[in-house]
């Protein structure tokens, strides 16, 4: 008796299409996929600027003289995975400078800032002492302040 023996398999053209359908859903997703890991490694800077926070905060609500630059005892160089720096200038506005670990050279060595507002929602200054803050504005575009792009940025840190 003969027994007639077929090959199972995917034709040629098949496999092309395939391979063409994976790699146009590979071209439209990556680029989406890239920001979102560029703003994950963002909101871990901004977690830095959370932990600096609550120490200005205090600083004003004490009713005390206003250290100096780089004197309020929250600041640091490489303090975190993806942040360089971090500072705080003379009236508590935190910078938070991503390093080059974030691979990313849309992100790298760009500042984000955190300002600190008074009830008139103007930065607060030494005439401020001994009142609380009101609230922060987070991501104000500036010199001195934020330059990374606001795509980056969470929704809650966009200078509003």
């Amino acid at each position: 008796m003969r027994t007639h023996s077929r090959q199972a398999g995917f034709t040629l053209i098949e496999v092309m299409i395939v391979v063409a359908v994976i790699g146009i859903l590979a071209a439209v997703a990556m680029p989406t996929f890239r920001d979102y890991s560029a703003r994950a490694k963002v909101t871990e800077a901004l977690i830095q600027l959370n932990n600096c926070r609550n120490t200005v905060q205090e600083v004003y609500m004490s009713g005390g003289s206003l250290p100096g630059v780089d004197e309020w005892g929250c600041e640091g160089t490489n303090v975190s995975k993806f942040v360089e720096r971090v500072s705080v200038n003379e009236v508590g506005v935190i910078r938070v400078t991503l390093s080059s670990n974030v691979a990313d050279l849309r992100l790298a060595f760009h500042d984000v800032s955190l300002e600190p507002i008074n009830s008139s929602n103007n930065v607060m200054t030494d005439l401020d002492s001994g009142s609380p803050v009101r609230r922060w504005r987070c991501g104000m575009q500036g010199v001195g302040l934020t330059d990374l792009n606001p795509n980056f940025l969470p929704a809650s840190c966009r200078g509003i």
